[in-house]
Parts: structure tokens; sequence; C-alpha cells
């Protein structure tokens, strides 16, 4: 396949108008070894999904590359990226708290491209669920948080166990210094942020004073002045902060949901899916929501602790200002916080207080207790809501389909009646537990 061919097919399948700098540079490079430095938001994942594409053999069940990441929620969202865009190679995901059954099955055939936590991958490479020699391509996304040190002796493992690979990528929006020798890069090409837009240049970063050491008023009344659509990720550096923000604003009556390393697994996706589909307006985090999270939309980043490091406020503020968007970045500040120079203000901005009314979405989202596994499909669920309910097909929102359940959002004021409706009745002959989530 040509360049031209396989820009033009890139193109089509993922519906942009072209690739950008950064892409076609990493398209053009000819090295076995690439460093791929970008700010978050510019499409790094579509740049070594490129590569994959140029170098991989055809499909021949055998596993010719393999993607390591620090998180699960980025090893979803890079395998949804992979298989829309590899359209005939088998791409599979292996993460902590995933079935380790279901990902056993998903392993025979064998799959042309795995997507993995260091952890999982390893403990597959250990109980002889895989068995993988010499992948042509291997990826470090987010190299930095997956080559630190916490991570080093599971890499270490990893790469005795599969050997040499001919072709090694690294991605992340901050730099790695010194690399890990045991990773035998030999003079890398170097594609680095200057290649393309700094998303700070389309972000405005605001100064918001707590009057208090407590900053739970400041932030109340920061969130009653941002505007009714408004999408907003609040990063606290602990998972107790986390928790007590959360309590607060449910009190106040600020519908938010809550996603630290702390929760099971299915109850942080599903956070994740009911921000990206509007049900959460809010979401709290710690730093685990940092890195990887590719959410739409959006709008404002609030730090309510000053981060830790330039790393940190890097990745925090990039999940806004992504692609060509704009953003507002505000951090609240009290008499007893030091801060950093890597955090330049724009301006100032003090809420008073504003109002005491409940901050509530539109959206609410139904919960089905089958998925993948059970052999439903997004088409099944919205099929089944139009022939059921008075729900238009523009007011059914998105429809998310995991293993083991499924999410789709409604109408918050429609879902009396439409659990109302629904309530006894089975989908594709199978009777399925439908609730709302609160």
């Amino acid at each position: 396949m040509t360049s031209d061919h396989l820009k033009s097919m890139v193109i089509d399948i993922m519906g942009i108008e072209s690739l950008n700098d950064m892409q076609l540079r990493m398209l053009d490079a000819k090295d076995r070894h690439i460093i791929l430095t970008s700010p978050t938001g510019t499409g790094k994942t579509l740049a070594f999904a490129l590569k994959l594409l140029e170098r991989m053999p055809r499909p021949m069940h055998k596993t010719e590359a393999i993607v390591i990441v620090p998180t699960r929620e980025l090893v979803n969202q890079i395998a949804t990226v992979l298989r829309r865009l590899m359209r005939g190679y088998k791409t599979v995901e292996l993460y902590g708290g995933h079935s380790t059954d279901d990902e056993i099955k998903s392993l025979n055939p064998e799959p042309e491209i795995i997507v993995a936590t260091p952890g999982r991958l390893l403990d597959h490479l250990q109980r002889g669920t895989l068995s993988v020699r010499s992948p042509r391509i291997l990826v470090f996304d987010e190299y930095d948080k997956t080559l630190e040190l916490g991570f080093e002796e599971d890499i270490r493992k990893i790469l005795r166990r599969i050997g040499i690979s001919h072709d090694i990528i690294l991605t992340s929006a901050t730099s790695l210094d010194p690399l890990p020798e045991y990773l035998g890069l030999h003079e890398p090409k170097i594609i680095s942020d200057s290649d393309v837009e700094n998303p700070r240049l389309r972000t405005d970063i605001i100064e918001v004073p707590s009057h208090t050491p407590d900053k739970l008023d400041a932030l109340v009344n920061l969130l009653h002045s941002l505007p009714a659509n408004s999408k907003t990720m609040i990063f606290v550096n602990h998972r107790e902060s986390a928790s007590r923000v959360y309590d607060r604003l449910k009190k106040e009556r600020i519908t938010a949901g809550l996603y630290h390393g702390e929760l099971d697994q299915q109850d942080r996706a599903i956070a994740i899916k009911l921000f990206e589909n509007g049900t959460y307006p809010i979401l709290i985090s710690t730093d685990l929501g940092a890195r990887g999270l590719d959410i739409a939309g959006v709008t404002d980043i609030i730090h309510y602790h000053i981060p830790v490091g330039n790393d940190v406020w890097t990745h925090r503020n990039g999940r806004t200002a992504r692609v060509d968007a704009e953003g507002t970045v505000y951090v609240i500040v009290s008499e007893h916080d030091s801060i950093p120079e890597y955090i330049r203000f724009d301006r100032k901005f003090d809420p008073q207080y504003v109002s005491a009314a409940p901050i509530l979405s539109p959206i609410a989202t139904l919960y089905f207790s089958a998925g993948k596994k059970e052999k439903i499909s997004r088409g099944d669920i919205a099929g089944f809501l139009m022939a059921n309910t008075q729900l238009l097909p523009d007011e059914i929102g998105k429809i998310d389909v995991a293993d083991h359940y499924a999410l789709a959002a409604v109408p918050r004021k429609s879902t009396s009646i439409v659990l109302e409706k629904i309530k006894n009745l089975k989908i594709k002959g199978k009777k399925v537990k439908i609730s709302i989530i609160k």
C-alpha cells in the first residue's frame, strides 16, 4: 500500500479532514526506534497506529504488535481506535480487573495485536496462556509512566520472555530522561512537541482565591459560576479528598461522578461513561484520571489541589483543549499554597456566592445487566428502546456495551415512563435486568 493510499484510507475510516503534521512525520519516519513526545489531544494514538498499519504483515493469527500502557482505561481507549482502524486484525485487551477467563478465551485464536497493562500481560506470559516471541512492533504509550520504577521489574520480565522486537515506539506528552538501557534503543528518531501547536495557546489559566484553608466553599461557588453546559473535571491529590469533595457536592445537590483507584473496575468504567454521555456534568478525580482519558468536550479543569509536579500539571490540563478545542483551567489557591513556577496565570477570578440551586443534567443512564458476552449489541438496545417506548431516535444518547453490561443515555424526564414500559420485556429472548443509575 502506498503512503498516499494509506493516508486516504485512514482519513476516510476515522472521519477526519487530514492528518496533522506530527502524524505525517510519524508516518514518514523510516527508523526502527521512534520517540514521540507531543501534547495531549494531538492524536498520538493515531500516529503510532499508522506505523502498525504500515509495518504489520497481513493477519495470520500471530501476535505482531504489543501496546503496553499504564492504566486499564487507556487499554480500552487504544483498543477501540485500533479495532476501528486495523480492520481484519484481531485486537485483544488484557488488564487487571477484567475477567481472566474471558481474556484466555479471547487469546484463541491468537490475536495479531495485544493492548495491555504490564502486570496482566506478564501474568498471561507466566501462566502460559500467551506465548509471544519477537513481535514485530512494541509500543510503550505514556512511556514516562510505563517505564517508571514501579513497573520496571514487570517490564524487564516481559522483555526477557518476548525477546527483541524489530520496532520500538515510545509516546507520551512528557518525556523521561534518561531512558532505561534495557530497552536497547539505538539512535531513536525523536519527534517532539515542537511539531504541533501547543494546547496552552488555546487554554485560559485562571487563579481562583479561596478565603479559607478549606477550599470547598470556593469550589462550590466556582461550579455555580460556570455555564450550564460545562463539562468539568476536578482534580485532587488524594482519594480521601476525592470522597470529601464528592460528599460536599452531593449535599449541595450538585451532580458529580467519582473516579479513583480504590473503586472497582466496573465502577470506574461506568463513572467515565456517565461523564462522557453527559449524565455526570462533573467528574472528581485523583491523578489516575490525568493520563490517557480521551473524553470529548471537556470544557473546564479545576485543580482543587496544586499538582505535585510539572508532569502532573501537563497531563491534568491535557484533558481539555484537545485537538482544536479551547479550554479553561482553574486553580483554587489558599494562603497556604505555594505556587510553583510552571503555573502561570492569565488572570484572576473570585466567584462569590451565586446560587443554591441544584446542578443537574437533563440526561440519565439506563443500566442493562447483559453485554457483549451475552450477544447484546448497541443496535439491539437502540431497537429495543425505540420499539417498546415512545423515545425517538434522536432522544437516545450514547450507548456503551461492555462484556457483561450495557449503558444507554436517555432524557432524564422520560426515565420513569421508559422503565415502566420495558421492565418485564426481554431483549433478544433474554430476561435482562434494567435499572436507572442513580
